[in-house]
């Protein structure tokens, strides 16, 4: 394929959250552009920063490594409002549909992430309207999401009206993309008899800046003062598909032991549920952190001997947390709260690297804790095996290779 840009095809990446954003679907989407630009003539319409890099005004339009970003407008309210939330979903969705629709041009690939759930409605029927290819990459299936963390019901009239919109978007995409087995599996049971390829592309480990460290020198234990105690550490988002429940149930059974101690380093919905029961119970063997930056990531993911995944039941085939392929790299064992085969549960058991068990069952759960302390030595070998794994099956390069085979094919 010849590097000039006007004999490459047009690629269109939507998504919500990019460069400078740098929470997950930031990452990963600015990642997959910049890897597929040597390739195609890369271009990008996303939202204002509103998560972790919140508060910086970007420009509407700037050429970055290659890619061409256009900012569509919108509002940043506070996202962990359900309120405010929708009306952002609501004015980026309007500004990204009139963006696309002047923007899109005949046989131009449009790879589009599915979040929030409204953006690949508005940006295939940009792409329909000005007959582009479009492709779903997805990170969450909806509305399965809404019925494993309660807010609506598979009976209800919102999972029809979604099942319906979810066929037409279907039948209409060139393929589809997800990030797990799991949601693979989901995903044909949702398009049975549109006949539309579905691949799998996990997503990767950062490996160019985790990697395992000796715990003695971890300046975040030093700092705890947790260098002595058995350290499980859940870093991540504290939304509501996170069981954070069970992990705090399995603490307050814990709090006599006095080597076992969890350390929380998040935001989300759930935080402040999660402060209130760390001070009504006092539960000292708990250590609340506020979120650190992505760059910080190779000190606290080796803050710890076990690192925790969560997730509330009903979500297999949903969504797979991004933050499992750097505890991988990091060389940390993983205790996951996940259902049996889903895609959490398959990498962990296929390299051998933790433990995972069902949502909700804190007394199975403090078991598995006082199991896990009891084969500590076994710790640094199972860590070895996860590195492996990440090296040899989730690196960037992988997954590149993989997105330029699929959307070639579009």
């Amino acid at each position: 394929m010849s590097s000039s840009n006007s004999e490459k095809r047009r690629l269109w990446v939507v998504t919500e959250l990019y460069y400078p954003e740098e929470t997950s679907t930031g990452y990963y989407l600015t990642r997959t552009a910049e890897d597929m630009a040597p390739h195609f003539d890369v271009n990008v319409i996303c939202g204002q920063p509103n998560y972790f890099a919140r508060g910086i005004k970007a420009p509407s339009f700037e050429r970055h490594k290659d890619v061409n970003i256009y900012r569509a407008a919108g509002t940043t309210l506070n996202k962990n409002v359900i309120m405010f939330k929708l009306i952002n979903m609501i004015t980026l969705g309007i500004s990204t549909f009139f963006k696309a629709l002047f923007k899109f041009r005949r046989n131009d690939i449009v790879l589009v992430v599915t979040t929030p759930p409204s953006l690949p409605f508005v940006t295939a029927t940009a792409a329909l309207l000005r007959s582009a290819n479009y492709v779903p990459l997805i990170h969450d299936n909806y509305p399965e999401i809404l019925f494993a963390v309660g807010k609506s019901s598979e009976n209800s009239l919102l999972s029809s009206i979604m099942g319906f919109a979810n066929r037409w978007l279907y039948k209409h995409a060139s393929r589809l993309i997800a990030v797990g087995r799991d949601m693979k599996l989901l995903l044909e049971r949702k398009t049975d008899g549109l006949d539309v390829p579905i691949d799998v592309i996990p997503n990767w480990a950062e490996l160019e800046t985790v990697e395992p460290r000796e715990r003695s020198e971890n300046a975040l234990l030093a700092e705890l003062g947790l260098q002595e105690k058995l350290v499980f550490l859940y870093a991540g988002n504290l939304g509501y598909p996170n069981d954070v429940e069970t992990i705090v149930e399995s603490a307050e059974q814990l709090l006599s032991n006095k080597d076992v101690h969890f350390i929380f380093l998040g935001a989300g919905v759930k935080r402040p549920w999660l402060e209130k029961q760390v001070n009504e119970r006092q539960l000292s063997n708990i250590t609340l952190l506020d979120p650190k930056p992505r760059s910080e990531q190779i000190v606290f993911l080796n803050a710890c001997d076990v690192a925790l995944v969560s997730l509330v039941s009903k979500m297999r085939g949903v969504s797979m947390p991004s933050r499992t392929y750097n505890i991988l790299a990091a060389g940390k064992p993983m205790l996951a709260l996940t259902d049996d085969e889903s895609e959490l549960a398959f990498v962990i058991d296929e390299d051998r690297v933790g433990w995972h068990i069902e949502p909700g069952n804190a007394g199975l759960f403090t078991e598995t804790i006082l199991e896990i302390a009891s084969r500590k030595a076994e710790l640094v070998e199972m860590g070895k095996r996860a590195r492996d794994s990440a090296l040899e099956r989730y690196s960037q390069s992988t997954a590149s290779a993989k997105y330029l085979e699929v959307l070639s094919k579009c």
